[in-house]
């Protein structure tokens, strides 16, 4: 009898010291660490506000129709979501079990961080500062990372896992991990319809759960719902944040900022264009940016994706490698500091093809930040679909 009760004892402790082969580090098994809802939060329906989906007819869009990068094979829904939420979250698929998804792109700080380059599972830097996930389903172009190296986000979700730096996964280990873990399989089964694991369902997963992420409750928002159009001073604006949003919105050719023109919409992303170069830099040297991506076109040497400026006094530091601090040094850097990259945006030109020169006032300048922090959504940073399911 002792003999047996041993056994199992010590049976009990090899399980629980037990690891994946390779190079593992030896890890606890649990059962289920998962604080999920009995009823599965709504992430399917956005309930956006009439102002996104309807068109003010000014010169550029304001709503986000026709916008939408999700692709049919792959929408959005609550199962999907919340799998993808569980994953994003999960530090078992990095090769040493200490970084996740979520580890460079903080719900706190709006899916961005507050480091200009994030930890990889070694401690090693990012390339790149780590871009908000908002609104990632309204850059019509659908390409991601700051050089559009990923067509879609579907193919974006799996690069980091695969990262030497960031997670040091292989996608076959990524897959055996996944398996590996007990709480899967019914999500997986609630997801896709058997709990079968694939890196193509980690993928469309992820992406679901990304596109959830939308922020449409600022207060930018209380305003713009009391309004007919964008334009029109907001009733809950104080008189500084409003003559902020009117610098946003005009042309430089009357007195504006043109601001509008590369943050578009009610998202506040940019549309068609695609990379832009903003002029932070007068030649490219050891950054390309979508010149790395489209090395055969010679336009988008020193360009970079435009994010979203959702919440933006909440994801500095800001560029693509966070060189800018504050809000204010990104308006002083319009104002005053542009250069001549020769792919700078046209609309970052004057008459002679030279940077604008804004010259704006202490008080523009003030009124754009004012402005800016308008767009802020709180409940991004908050809202509990979107936290850490392990807690």
């Amino acid at each position: 009898m002792k003999k047996s009760i041993l056994f199992v004892l010590g049976s009990l402790f090899c399980w629980l010291a037990a690891c994946d082969k390779g190079t593992d580090t030896p890890v606890t098994p649990v059962i289920n660490p998962l604080n999920l809802p009995a009823t599965v939060f709504n992430y399917a329906n956005l309930n956006l506000p009439s102002h996104f989906t309807t068109n003010a007819g000014a010169g550029l869009p304001s709503s986000i129709n026709g916008m939408d990068n999700t692709p049919a094979s792959n929408p959005v829904t609550n199962d999907g979501a919340t799998l993808g939420r569980v994953l994003f979250y999960d530090k078992n698929l990095s090769s040493n079990r200490t970084i996740a998804c979520a580890s460079c792109h903080v719900q706190t700080k709006s899916f961005s961080d507050t480091a200009t380059l994030s930890k990889g599972f070694l401690n090693g830097n990012t390339r790149r500062h780590s871009m908000t996930l908002i609104n990632a389903r309204y850059y019509q172009r659908g390409r991601f990372f700051w050089d559009e190296r990923a067509a879609t986000l579907e193919e974006q979700v799996l690069m980091p896992f695969q990262d030497a730096v960031e997670m040091g996964m292989t996608l076959t280990g990524v897959v055996e991990r996944v398996t590996a873990q007990t709480y899967y399989p019914d999500l997986f089964t609630k997801a896709f319809g058997d709990k079968t694991v694939t890196s193509d369902r980690i993928a469309k997963a992820l992406a679901q759960f990304i596109r959830s992420i939308v922020s449409t409750n600022a207060k930018y928002d209380l305003g713009r719902a009391q309004v007919n159009g964008p334009g029109a001073p907001f009733p809950n604006f104080t008189a500084e944040e409003n003559t902020g949003k009117q610098f946003f919105l005009q042309p430089i050719a009357q007195g504006g900022g043109a601001c509008f023109g590369c943050h578009t919409t009610e998202a506040f992303i940019n549309d068609v264009p695609g990379p832009a170069n903003n002029g932070i830099d007068a030649v490219s040297t050891t950054d390309l940016g979508a010149g790395e991506t489209f090395p055969q076109l010679a336009i988008f040497k020193g360009r970079f994706k435009t994010s979203t400026l959702r919440n933006i006094a909440q994801t500095a530091p800001y560029m693509h490698d966070g060189r800018f601090k504050t809000l204010e040094e990104v308006v002083e850097h319009y104002n005053s500091g542009i250069k001549n990259h020769p792919t700078l945006g046209n609309a970052l030109k004057d008459a002679n093809g030279n940077p604008i020169r804004m010259n704006m006032t202490a008080a523009q300048k003030a009124a754009l930040v004012a402005f800016l922090k308008t767009l802020t959504d709180t409940g991004v940073a908050t809202e509990e679909k979107w936290s850490n399911p392990f807690k």
